[in-house]
């Protein structure tokens, strides 16, 4: 049997909470894996200036995959904490895709009326690194009358082709339809350059049906006609935006799961939910785990563990679909531990532990 070794970074808040009961799924279906965790966090960075060690990328650089709970405490910046742990893992790993799969899970129920898991099933594929998340600009002048702030965009053409590229791979998985997401009425340099790239690259996929749409009505067609979507590519700010809105559309960002991947696999790849840290609720034992042992699946699934990744999911729906043990958000009244557990033992079951 492999033995895999995996870091953990539980972070802040319910990503405390939800990390732990990921991690005992996952030994639940696949026990032998060596767990290392590290406290970088927003705690940390009260303490001592910085979200995470200056060695950090080096000490996750041996790992075979990451498990990310969440980030955010009250009195640090959020930028602060995007900046100082996500984005430097994200780059020094060439976690270029962030995937986002956003479906309808049995048992739950959407925003949107009458609207059913067959209309809800949704690949969010997102720049990961680059486009408008850019370090580039700043604030000149401060503090006098002609005071300005110049921030910059960078898609880079190896950028641009290799997510689309990815979205198209991924499509032919699926319905073979990639819907991407621009503004190119209103950016006149960036998104006329990346629906140039999307044009050249779909013609190499004559078997995949496209679509372009300017992201407010692809926004709007999520609300209205999720049915007529499959995979959808855009932009590091595009697709953040989008997948938090496909997921409030799906039953809420605590059954959101996400990934970032590292395609080429030359490095470790890193999952966590689509949700923050809610410091208002954590230790309280009431947070809903679904997302974060979904992320666990989709880096079972990563590591090529596609038998026991399945059994996840299954255990997830199962337990779902049953009812009877929900978290508040969910319209019941279980803990945080007592769903982490019922998904653990029917993922057992599954896998005739």
């Amino acid at each position: 049997m492999t033995t895999y070794r995996i870091a953990t970074i539980p972070g802040d808040g319910i990503g405390v909470d939800v990390t732990a009961e990921a991690v005992k799924v996952v030994d639940a279906v696949l026990p032998g894996i060596e767990w290392t965790e590290f406290d970088w966090s927003c705690e940390q960075y009260l303490r001592t200036g910085a979200m995470m060690p200056a060695d950090g990328p080096e000490r996750l650089a041996g790992f075979d995959a990451i498990l990310l709970g969440a980030v955010g405490f009250p009195g640090v910046p959020d930028h602060i904490s995007l900046w100082g742990l996500l984005i430097p893992l994200r780059r020094a790993f060439s976690q270029y895709v962030n995937l986002r799969p956003v479906r309808l899970l049995p048992g739950t129920e959407s925003a949107l009326r009458d609207r059913t898991a067959a209309d809800l099933d949704i690949l969010i594929v997102r720049e990961n690194s680059e486009g408008e998340y850019s370090e580039i600009g700043g604030i000149h002048n401060p503090g006098r009358p002609e005071e300005f702030v110049l921030q910059e965009s960078v898609f880079t053409r190896v950028g641009c082709e290799r997510i689309i590229r990815y979205a198209f791979d991924r499509a032919r998985e699926r319905d073979r339809r990639v819907c991407s997401a621009t503004k190119s009425n209103g950016l006149i340099h960036s998104m006329p350059y990346w629906d140039s790239v999307f044009e050249r690259i779909a013609a190499e996929y004559p078997d995949v049906e496209t679509r372009q749409m300017h992201v407010d009505a692809l926004a709007a067609e999520i609300v209205l006609h999720p049915d007529r979507l499959d995979v959808i590519v855009g932009s590091n700010l595009f697709g953040d935006i989008l997948s938090d809105l496909a997921a409030a559309v799906t039953g809420g960002l605590g059954l959101a799961p996400s990934g970032n991947i590292n395609p080429q696999r030359d490095a470790p790849s890193m999952f966590e939910a689509v949700h923050g840290s809610a410091p208002d609720i954590a230790g309280k034992g009431i947070a809903n785990p679904v997302a974060q042992i979904l992320a666990a699946a989709m880096l079972l699934e990563q590591l090529g563990e596609r038998g026991a990744a399945a059994a996840i999911d299954r255990a997830v729906c199962e337990v779902l679909a049953e009812g009877s043990i929900r978290t508040p958000d969910l319209g019941g009244g279980a803990t945080t531990t007592e769903l982490g557990t019922a998904i653990a033992e029917r993922a057992t079951e599954l896998t005739g532990g």
